[in-house]
Formats: structure tokens, C-alpha cells, sequence
């Protein structure tokens, strides 16, 4: 049986009315759908067959971002199956949903309006059994059953459209060779990921509750989870800041988890969590726990500027794990960050090695090269790139910019004229456009 969660509100504030004014002019609006969660009328703003498009185009990389599905098959496919037993139970099952855990080693779990879902190593090893794995991997089926990355997505389309199209809001910032944060020209998609409402949360944890207890899991699950979540929020380390930045925490939400628990699902008290099954399946990821925790703060120190620090943590966790994806790909950027363009060279080259499905590091390593003037190889390894995750314009800038180093004027133009296509701002944009007036590829603006 389904669970019920009561309409929402029905009146619309100001802000919401003139977001929709914005969609509606832009021939975005469906106007009443049916709320796969309350059976009520709604006015929604996207279809479903939006949702998957926009996950299909965001998601891949988002989780090259985190760098990439984790290395370990055996943990991945464990995540996988716990989410899919979930499916069925959920109120939207025809939803194309996927599992994952990501190599990232910050603290979080996320999920796309079309139903891809990722846990970081970071969260998986702060869980104690599967029914907290289902717990968390319910609480993100909550958000896409009710649409609530839906709804917050559709408040950034109406930015989009308000300021001229989905180039400005993916364009970089700053100089075209500024600081390495902004020069690296990574396409996460971060910025597409909600940022819920504590309503949002509460309502996501009640449906992580009925489909976890609807798929066989004890409730124990779930207040375990919200006990671990609580705990890290009064602690307030840098590994959780952007859990907690897009899933707000808070000793009211824990109260309710466990209120909840205990009478709408106490039958399910009794219902296994299946500790030892989630501590086996595991262990290898736990094996190397002592290396993410330093890879952790390495992450930390970096973002503070405190690079010798991070160079520090980094190296002890590179010793326990030499081979490890995101270790090696931190590293490079450290060494970004500082001008060390040839050791950045040498870790990224060897992360691209030991998981060359991967993208992130045929990117580092093409940026590097554009440093040490090597072009032909910079030209190289952005090709590489845009065929294991197409999408990123900044791919066709940095080429054509390798190109132009490699005085190969028709290729640079025709890589940023394909850049200039999909990013119209920023001084990227600028630069581009002055080298094909420049070459006469183009007229100046007023001609």
C-alpha cells in the first residue's frame, strides 16, 4: 500500500507567479499534472519526459565531477541492487532509475529528477547496516517520487530564461586563465542540484521510510541514519558542509524520523537491517577508509588555499593508496593550483591509467599541457575527453586554444565557433570571439 502525504498548498506567492509568467512566455508551462505522491491536481511546470532529458544531460557530469563511478565493481553493484529493490515500492516505478556509489570523499547522496541517484565513499562509510543504505537510497527516491528536484530545477530554468539561455548559466567566470577554480573549466553539475526546503526533507523522509519498510527493512534503518546525519550536522566538518547546504539538518527533522518509526511504521520495528551483510559488502571500501579520511582533508586544506597542508594529507593518503582515482586526480589539481604544471602532468596521467573509462584526468592532463605549451598532446586529451563525456563546452575553448598554440588558425576557430555557440558571456566568450573577428572569420558586432 502506498503511502499518503498530504496535498500541498494550492495558492502561489508572488515570486512563484511570476516564475511561472517566465515559463509560460517561454512556452515552458504544462499546466495540471497529477502529484505522483498526493494523487492531487498540480500545477507542474516541466513533463516527465523533461526530467529524464535534463538527467541524462547533467547527471554524466556530475558524477565525473565526483570522479567517476567508484573503482571498486563489487561495491557499486552492492548499491546498485539495494536501490533497485526499492523501485517497486516507490510511487513512479516506470521512472528509468539508476544506483551508484561515486568516488568522491566528501559526505552525500543526491538524485537527478529522472532518477539518477549517487552516494559518495564518503557517506558509505559513515553507514552501520543496509537498512541505513536503504534508508538514504529511499530518501533520494522521495525526492524524485515527489518531484522536488522537478520543482527546484524548473525555478533555475526560469533564470535561464531570463537571462538569455542556458549558455549564461553553465559559461564560466572570471579570466580565461585566472584562478585554477575557475580556469579548470570542469562541467559539474552542481548547480543543477536542489537545494530542498526542510519540508522537502521531512517529505522525503517519510517516503524513504514506507519504501525501505515496504521492501523488507527495519525502521532501525532510518532512525539510525537520521542519528548518524544529526551527529555530523552538530559536528559541522568541511566533508558534510554541502550535504547539509542542499539537505538541511536538524535535531526537529531527527525527532519526527523517530516519532515517525514508532507509530505509522512501528510494525516494521522488527524487520532485519542486515548489519553483517552491509559490513561485508563493504570491507574493501573500509580497507582503505585511513586514505579517504586524508584525502578528506586534503580536499579541506585545498579549499582554504592551505596548499602545503593538502599536499601533505594527499601524499599519506597516495601511500595507502597508490591507485586511487580521486587521490590521484586531487592531486593533480593541488598541483594546478600552485603552477606545478609538470608534476600536475605526471598525476593526472597516472590517474587516467588506472581508470581510463574515467574522464576528469584527460581533461587535467590536457589543461597542464596547455601550460607547458605542449599542444599537440593538450589537443590530444581534450579529444579524449569530449568522447568519454560529451557535453562540456569548455572542451572546444581549451582545444582551440591548443589548436591556435599549434598556429592551426581553421581548427581554433572552428572549436570556438562550437564553444561561442553554447556560451555567450564571460571573458572565455570574449576572448574567443576577439581572435575570430581578429582572423576574420567573423564581422565585429555593429558591421
Amino acid at each position: 500500500m502506498k503511502t499518503h502525504i498530504p496535498a500541498p498548498r494550492q495558492t502561489l506567492s508572488r515570486r512563484e507567479f511570476l516564475q511561472m509568467s517566465a515559463l509560460a512566455s517561454a512556452g515552458l508551462i504544462l499546466g495540471c499534472a497529477i502529484n505522483p505522491v498526493t494523487g492531487e491536481k498540480q500545477l507542474m511546470l516541466v513533463s516527465e519526459e523533461w526530467e529524464v532529458q535534463v538527467d541524462r544531460q547533467n547527471a554524466p557530469h556530475q558524477f565525473s565531477a565526483d570522479y567517476g563511478t567508484i573503482q571498486d565493481q563489487a561495491v557499486n553493484r552492492y548499491v546498485q541492487q539495494v536501490g533497485a529493490n526499492l523501485v517497486k515500492n516507490t510511487h513512479r516505478p516506470q521512472m528509468p532509475y539508476s544506483f551508484r556509489c561515486v568516488n568522491a570523499t566528501y559526505i552525500n547522496a543526491y538524485a537527478f529528477p529522472g532518477g539518477s541517484i549517487a552516494a559518495t565513499r564518503g557517506i558509505l562509510l559513515s553507514l552501520e547496516s543496509e537498512a541505513e543504505l536503504a534508508a538514504l537510497m529511499g530518501h533520494e527516491l522521495g525526492h524524485v517520487n515527489a518531484r522536488h528536484t522537478a520543482q527546484q530545477m524548473s525555478k533555475g530554468m526560469v533564470t535561464q530564461t531570463l537571462v538569455g539561455g542556458v549558455s549564461a548559466y553553465i559559461g564560466t567566470h572570471g579570466t580565461a586563465f585566472g584562478t585554477v577554480a575557475e580556469q579548470l573549466g570542469m562541467l559539474g553539475a552542481g548547480a543543477l542540484l536542489a537545494g530542498y526546503s526542510r519540508d522537502n526533507e521531512r517529505e522525503a523522509d517519510h517516503l524513504g521510510l514506507a519504501y525501505m519498510t515496504q521492501s523488507g527493512y527495519g525502521t532501525d534503518g532510518m532512525v539510525g541514519l537520521m542519528a548518524m546525519l544529526n551527529s555530523l550536522h552538530k559536528g559541522g566538518t568541511d566533508a558534510v558542509s554541502l550535504l547539509f547546504s542542499t539537505h538541511p539538518m536538524s535535531q526537529e527533522r531527527y525527532d519526527t524520523a523517530v516519532a515517525e518509526a514508532g507509530a505509522e511504521f512501528a510494525a516494521a520495528k522488527s524487520l532485519p537491517v542486515h548489519r553483517e551483510r552491509y559490513m561485508d559488502s563493504t570491507a574493501s571500501l573500509r580497507k582503505i577508509k585511513p586514505a579517504i579520511e586524508l584525502f578528506q582533508k586534503g580536499e579541506a586544506a585545498m579549499a582554504r588555499e592551505n596548499f602545503d597542508a593538502a599536499e601533505t594529507a594527499l601524499q599519506q593518503g597516495l601511500k595507502l593508496a597508490p591507485a586511487d582515482y580521486a587521490g590521484l586526480v586531487i592531486m593533480a589539481k593541488c598541483r594546478l593550483s600552485q603552477g606545478k604544471y609538470a608534476e600536475a602532468l605526471r598525476f593526472s596521467e597516472t590517474a587516467g591509467q588506472v581508470y581510463p573509462q574515467e574522464a576528469q584526468a584527460s581533461h587535467l592532463s590536457g589543461f597542464a599541457r596547455i601550460k607547458l605549451k605542449q599542444f599537440e598532446g593538450a589537443v590530444a586529451n581534450f579529444t579524449a575527453y569530449e568522447k568519454k563525456l560529451p557535453g562540456n563546452p569548455n572542451t572546444a575553448f581549451y582545444r582551440g586554444y591548443a589548436y591556435e598554440g599549434m598556429n592551426n588558425r581553421q581548427k581554433a576557430a572552428a572549436d570556438y565557433v562550437a564553444y561561442l555557440k553554447q556560451v555567450n558571456q564571460g571573458d572565455q566568450a570574449r576572448y574567443a570571439y576577439n581572435r575570430l573577428v581578429e582572423w576574420g572569420v567573423v564581422k565585429p558586432a555593429g558591421q
